[in-house]
């Protein structure tokens, strides 16, 4: 349809789908798509993982050319179909039209060899909340040992030409896959073998590197769109634009732009149109309508082709005035007749439902979009990270500030997604002991804070144990007493725990312990030495008492423990204390407990 026809079209007519490909890092989801557009995104993307969200029209023709003998065009009246390429689930859940998922249909990349990874049930997870219909691209079969690649076959057919060996080694791989998505509640199949997509999900085996596959790939879409989604897919073309802003950004000669997917009516150039901001709405005209050639994706082309309207579903840049606070994931509409206040409570109702919850303790979150900013707290909720402060924008002095006021060491951070650290931060950061991560891939960025919180509590839990006093009981050796007192030294043998010099010394007497001196140092064959472990003999200096009188040859003496420190010991460093440590604590805790039930409880 034409611009032309897309200000005049007053009946319904049938957009293009919105597909999201989802799936785990690595598994092929920006491959799979260039290999459908013939770019070549991913060699310019942060650790190869798409980031930003893009889209690619590819039309009914072009997916014909490329399904050859399994799409006849005749057959379909949709116009094509719309890919959104997505860094992933977050994002994904992240995308809204009028509060549901953007997306219409989904697909969901799984390597064939890795089966399914921890992004891969997160993604499973998103599309049964937003029950999107979804079909498996189990990509990488070019990779079974012995393959023989037929470029951009279908893959029935090249999967005849294989030896019956590569055969049933990719079949037992792809009935895994099918098992995994049965223990998740989805029932499954190859996608030839199912008749009803809307009970099963079907298998597509594809390889985005030598393309095979890619044909029923995009056949099965056409194909479920065209069957099932068809009355969804009616709009009026000629009614005011609806949209998601995908991405705001800089484009030379424009200012800040919107990359944006509308997905019903029309966008005309001098439009006027409401958008999500930081502040609120932006009411705004629009200047430009910028759309990038079909097959060619929104964030990499450079030359845009100005044009005078957009019917959904299409991906364009916008150009307007003060879009600067304009945020990416927030909703679009044109005002055209409608009421302006109407559609400006619409826009602020939807803002509020993708707020990121903050807390009054916790990490300062920034990043480049809103779209991210959801995407980073959703993945910190998960990991029950708590956050103080989440902003979209450059880490400044005032964010260091924030974070210098946590309480807790390790909620003195700043997580920085895609954006600059400006350089007064940094120096004030180094300054303030606040630690700053930065990284352009998120689920990166998370685990760099993890490992830092993990080195943090570990060095607190050895801090703790070196100043805490340590359990153990040790028998005074009968004939081995080599002086009496002041201080008294004597042969003793370990019986259980750690024992260090300068601790006090109990006796117990009956149920009452009575503390006798305090063990001042140790010597094993003359030789001074801070500590001894069980089964050990050696010679003791114990400040206090006198042989004979306040000890005796034989007696078992313990390491007078603080009962605050046998509650810390028994409550958290249970685990990071030996086991004849823990038994010397348990025999200690029992002979108080005995006498006071509540004892360092």
């Amino acid at each position: 349809m034409s611009d032309q026809d897309a200000t005049t079209e007053t009946e319904h007519t049938l957009r293009t789908p919105i597909v999201a490909v989802l799936g785990h890092v690595d598994h092929g989801k920006t491959s799979l798509l260039d290999r459908i557009r013939g770019s070549a995104v991913t060699a310019g993307e942060s650790g190869a993982i798409t980031q930003h969200i893009g889209a690619t029209a590819v039309p009914l023709d072009v997916i014909s050319d490329i399904a050859g003998e399994l799409v006849d065009p005749t057959d379909f009246d949709l116009p094509g179909l719309l890919f959104i390429d997505t860094p992933g689930h977050h994002s994904f859940s992240t995308l809204r039209s009028r509060g549901g998922a953007l997306a219409d249909i989904a697909i969901l990349v799984v390597d064939v060899n890795d089966g399914f990874q921890p992004q891969t049930l997160e993604a499973i997870d998103i599309l049964k909340r937003t029950q999107t219909p979804f079909i498996v691209a189990a990509n990488k079969i070019d990779t079974v040992p012995g393959w023989n690649p037929n470029e951009n076959q279908p893959v029935q057919q090249t999967m005849d030409a294989q030896s019956e060996r590569v055969t049933s080694d990719l079949n037992e791989k792809l009935y895994e896959l099918i098992g995994e998505l049965s223990d998740n509640g989805f029932s499954a199949d190859m996608y030839w073998r199912v008749q009803n997509f809307q009970a099963n999900i079907g298998v597509v085996p594809v390889s985005a590197e030598t393309g095979e596959g890619i044909p029923d790939l995009l056949t099965v879409m056409m194909g479920l769109s065209q069957r099932y989604m068809k009355e969804e897919m009616e709009i009026d073309a000629s009614g005011p634009g609806v949209g998601t802003v995908l991405e705001v950004k800089d484009t030379q000669g424009f200012g800040t732009t919107l990359d944006a997917i509308i997905y019903d009516g029309t966008i005309h150039k001098d439009d006027t149109i409401v958008v999500g901001g930081l502040q609120g709405p932006i009411v705004t005209d629009v200047r430009a309508l910028l759309r990038p050639r079909p097959l060619e994706e929104i964030r990499t082309e450079q030359q845009f082709e100005q044009v005078d309207a957009v019917a959904a579903a299409d991906g364009v840049k916008i150009a307007a005035p003060d879009l600067d606070d304009a945020i990416a994931g927030a909703p679009i509409r044109v005002l055209r007749d409608r009421d302006r206040a109407e559609v400006i409570a619409e826009v602020e109702e939807e803002l509020s439902e993708i707020e990121v919850t903050t807390q009054e303790e916790g990490v300062v979150v920034k990043a480049d979009t809103l779209g991210s900013l959801e995407a980073i707290s959703s993945t910190l909720e998960e990991e029950e990270i708590p956050i103080m402060r989440a902003e979209v924008g450059a880490v400044a002095p005032r964010d260091v500030r924030v974070a210098e006021t946590a309480n807790e060491p390790t909620h003195r951070a700043i997580l920085a997604f895609s954006v600059d650290v400006l350089e007064d931060a940094r120096h004030l950061a180094e300054q303030e002991d606040v630690t700053l991560f930065e990284d352009d891939v998120i689920y990166q960025l998370v685990e760099g804070y993890d490992d830092h919180v993990t080195e943090i509590q570990e060095s607190q839990q050895e801090q703790i144990l070196e100043n805490i006093t340590r359990p153990a009981k040790f028998r005074v050796l009968p004939d081995h007493t080599f002086r009496q007192n002041d201080p008294a030294v004597v042969g003793i043998e370990v019986l259980s725990g750690e024992l260090r010099r300068n601790v006090n010394v109990v006796k117990w007497d009956g149920s009452e312990p009575t503390r006798v001196g305090r063990l001042k140092s140790l010597q094993d064959a003359g030789e001074d030495v801070d500590s001894a472990r069980t089964g050990e003999q050696l010679a003791a200096s114990i400040d206090g008492p006198t042989v004979g009188r306040q000890i005796e040859e034989g007696d078992d003496l313990w390491v007078e423990i603080p009962e605050k420190h046998a509650k810390i010991l028994e409550q958290e460093l249970k685990e990071e204390i030996s086991v004849d440590e823990r038994e010397a604590l348990s025999m200690y805790l029992e002979n108080h407990r005995n006498r006071d039930p509540f004892w360092g409880k």
